[in-house]
């Protein structure tokens, strides 16, 4: 190939290696305390990146440390509103029993790829995934200072209690949400008998096993939410991915669950379960 059609290709392939959103882990030896407030000196010492949740509408704002045994990641984006309620039971007299209340909680997704090449970790992709769930919910979660450790897979083959979808081409692939192993941070609440006219939904405990591998807390303040993150680089779970100096991983965020439902606009969060990862973001850890 002439010289003159071999430098436009190499500038074109540098301007993408670039431009792809890269989020530096920079190495510490003193950890920030996760407790939602992301006031901690190492939290100024790493370099944020700003991606935009383009279904929220909204930018977030990422940063991320490591130490030699675990990676903490801070979120920051901007909600008018604290929503700390979930699905709450509201008493029917007509009926006689609770009815699930429209409310639905903030959340914050992290969607790390566990398959071994570069992929589209969207709802849409055109091939197959396992990912790696984050679940932060300010409800079911928070309180316990976890968020819920789960995983996706998103399959050309039909699966056992899986939910169809539709491609970028047109064709029908099929998504597993479930929980990693162990105890969940949360169960339905069973309340035949009348206890109130307002009450919780749900009972909160410490998650266990693989399920609480996480810990995590939020703060809302002044329209915005800080979420810290926490986990061993090494989870010794198989379910779970592993972090590895010198590696790279991809990522993707969302505002909202990633359960590929359609926007509801009968809740008081109508794009609660519809959320999508955003642009391909890359994990890198810096020395």
């Amino acid at each position: 190939m002439h010289l003159k059609r071999i430098a436009p290709l190499l500038l074109l392939i540098c301007q993408s290696v670039l431009a792809e959103p890269s989020l530096p882990a920079m190495h510490i030896s003193q950890p920030p305390l996760i407790d939602g407030h992301a006031d901690d000196p190492a939290w100024s010492e790493a370099q944020p990146l700003v991606t935009r949740d383009t279904l929220a509408g909204i930018d977030i704002e990422l940063r991320a440390l490591y130490d030699d045994e675990n990676i903490y990641l801070l979120a920051v984006f901007a909600d008018p509103t604290e929503n700390r309620e979930h699905k709450p039971l509201l008493w029917n007299p007509n009926t006689g029993f609770y009815d699930k209340g429209i409310q639905r909680e903030d959340t914050l997704v992290l969607k790390w790829a566990i398959s071994p090449r570069e992929t589209d970790l969207s709802l849409s992709a055109v091939t197959p995934y396992k990912a790696d769930i984050w679940y932060w919910k300010s409800v079911r979660t928070d309180p316990v200072g976890h968020a819920d450790d789960k995983f996706q897979l998103y399959s050309a083959q039909k699966l056992p209690r899986s939910l169809p979808l539709l491609t970028k081409n047109g064709s029908r692939f099929y998504l597993i949400r479930r929980g990693d192993s162990g105890k969940p941070a949360y169960r339905n609440r069973i309340q035949a008998a009348f206890a109130g006219e307002r009450i919780a939904a749900y009972d909160i405990d410490q998650p266990e096993g693989s399920r609480g591998d996480i810990r995590a807390k939020g703060s809302w303040q002044k329209g915005f939410w800080r979420i810290e993150f926490a986990r061993k680089l090494d989870t010794g779970h198989a379910d779970d991915i592993i972090f590895l100096s010198g590696e790279r991983y991809q990522f993707g965020v969302s505002r909202y669950e990633i359960a590929g439902r359609k926007p509801d606009p009968s809740l008081e969060i109508p794009l609660f379960g519809s959320g999508e990862v955003g642009e391909r973001l890359i994990l890198r850890f810096a020395e």
